[in-house]
């Protein structure tokens, strides 16, 4: 069936995918929710590509939920309405290629939400994120969840509660995005950042990104047990040793992903 409210192109070894529902400043509706997270995963098993890139239509990167679809529903069809909208946290969690987003314009509610759940962020000078359901009566709980991993507890009430709007310089500083850029160098620096990613193991940007999403679910102590696991499945790779020679005879390594 064709897609409707995403795009997905292929260039080298770089997936993007667009949301193209520009005249609703690219809202989630359950069809978007669905298609995102089916083209993140039919990425991710594209034995092609290294790295994802996601980005939006039009004047803006994402304004969050498409509130027509708010009404009439019983709890229970919230319930399941809400964990679509929510799935791309967990979908891009359990990928093993790195997400990111570029970032232009506004992202709002779920469109920070997606910013903060992919992997990395680049981000366009004056783009404006906030977290504003709750001018609505709402609360931005979904969202609110990978960013406060950046933030600290005071910073991260701030946002849920007050539904103030940031802009792009100040979430870099709180380290919510990664990188900001001058608008017309969005697309160059984005894939730049996604070209770096390419030229590394692949195997070890799959186990890195693996070890991560494991190790923020664990206690401090445990955390070192899973290091000394992942990193010993890691020194008998194919890559690895590889990386070491090259390292040792002072050239580039050739990657094969094993």
């Amino acid at each position: 069936m064709a897609l409707e409210t995403i795009i997905i192109e292929k260039k080298d070894n770089i997936g993007i995918i667009t949301l193209h529902r520009p005249k609703k400043f690219n809202t989630f509706n359950t069809q978007l929710a669905e298609e995102l997270n089916d083209g993140l995963r039919q990425l991710d098993e594209d034995d092609e590509i290294r790295v994802i890139i996601i980005k939006g239509a039009g004047k803006v990167f994402s304004t969050g939920i498409d509130v027509s679809e708010f009404f009439g529903k019983t709890p229970s069809e919230h319930h399941r309405w809400l964990a679509l909208m929510d799935q791309m946290h967990l979908t891009i969690a359990s990928m093993g290629k790195p997400v990111i987003a570029m970032v232009h314009g506004y992202a709002v509610a779920n469109g920070a939400g997606l910013m903060a759940a992919s992997d990395f962020a680049i981000v366009a000078e004056g783009t404006q994120i906030g977290t504003t359901a709750i001018n609505v009566g709402l609360l931005c709980t979904g969202p609110i969840i990978p960013m406060s991993y950046s933030l600290g507890k005071k910073k991260t009430l701030e946002m849920l509660l007050s539904g103030d709007m940031i802009d792009a310089k100040e979430a870099e500083r709180l380290g919510l995005v990664n990188k900001v850029v001058p608008a017309e160098k969005l697309e160059e620096e984005t894939f730049a950042f996604a070209r770096k990613l390419v030229s590394k193991s692949q195997v070890a940007i799959r186990m890195g990104k693996n070890f991560y999403y494991q190790m923020i679910d664990m206690p401090f102590r445990q955390r070192f047990a899973l290091n000394n696991e992942v990193m010993a499945k890691l020194s008998v790779t194919e890559d690895a040793v590889e990386g070491i020679h090259a390292f040792i005879e002072k050239r580039q390594p050739v990657w094969k992903g094993k």
